[in-house]
């Protein structure tokens, strides 16, 4: 155990914010997540491809909602802070801007508490995003987002991990019910609509962490837009959602694996 690992955490079991961390160039991951992230670079040689290029989606995403005036941001599933954190990118774009952090891996939730330290318009909350009325109740949230103000709701590569059990269309729903008018939602997530995706074999790699992932068709993201109304260039992949000049595109946009959009509460 490092010096960075929470004593919840097992480090023998692979995890899916660990093994993204990783996938990203980053350090706080163990050697079964390294063994676990090879495992999906066997099957699906473009996996870190494909983080990367949703990592630089994230970004655009934050930009856009920057840019329209949002200032205060709910990021669900956030992860292992890594290059291109949400609060650099807002609070760059506009200083003051407000962030939380919503996740429940226990290094993902201690490096971003160390990571914000002294910054007081961002906050982690350790919460399951399936719960969103704990997540919306939680102390971070509701010292930092006000909700009758438009808020920025991003969902980048949460969707496919939760299983149908939990109703991701009545989670997404219930988020989308909780913010006022102007309110951005931006989200990415696994398909296996594209023959050039291993969906099959991914998923079964998987198996072994603590996170099953589940891939949806293009009907089935769409659903968790609910009536937000999609930007252009709509719902599509991840390289092909508003690309600039630093975006790494595809070869085919179909090798980028995610759908991606954002969409606005009119």
């Amino acid at each position: 155990m490092t010096s960075w690992t929470p004593a919840e955490v097992d480090p023998d079991v692979p995890s899916a914010a660990r093994i993204y961390d990783y996938l990203l160039g980053g350090s706080h991951n163990f050697g079964p997540d390294r063994e676990l992230a090879d495992k999906l670079l066997a099957v699906q040689p473009n996996v870190a491809d494909i983080a990367r290029r949703n990592r630089a989606f994230l970004r655009r995403a934050v930009l856009f909602m920057a840019a329209a005036g949002i200032r205060q941001f709910l990021d669900l599933g956030s992860g292992i802070p890594t290059a291109g954190n949400v609060h650099e990118i807002a609070q760059q774009a506009a200083p003051g801007s407000r962030v939380v952090y919503v996740d429940y891996e226990g290094i993902a939730v201690a490096h971003s508490e160390l990571l914000l330290a002294g910054n007081e318009n961002a906050a982690v909350v350790q919460r399951d995003v399936t719960r969103p009325d704990e997540v919306l109740a939680a102390d971070g949230t509701r010292r930092l987002i006000d909700f009758s103000r438009p808020v920025g709701l991003l969902a980048v590569t949460i969707g496919h991990y939760l299983p149908p059990a939990t109703d991701p269309v009545g989670v997404f729903a219930r988020y989308r019910d909780a913010v006022a008018p102007g309110s951005h939602l931006a989200l990415s997530h696994l398909t296996d609509d594209f023959a050039g995706l291993h969906g099959d074999a991914i998923v079964e790699t998987m198996r072994s962490t603590q996170n099953n992932v589940f891939p949806r068709t293009r009907a089935r993201v769409l659903e968790l837009f609910g009536d937000f109304a999609l930007v252009a260039p709509g719902l599509v992949t991840t390289s092909g959602w508003r690309p600039d000049d630093s975006t790494a595109a595809a070869v085919d946009p179909e090798e980028d694996g995610l759908y991606a959009g954002v969409a606005v509460k009119t």
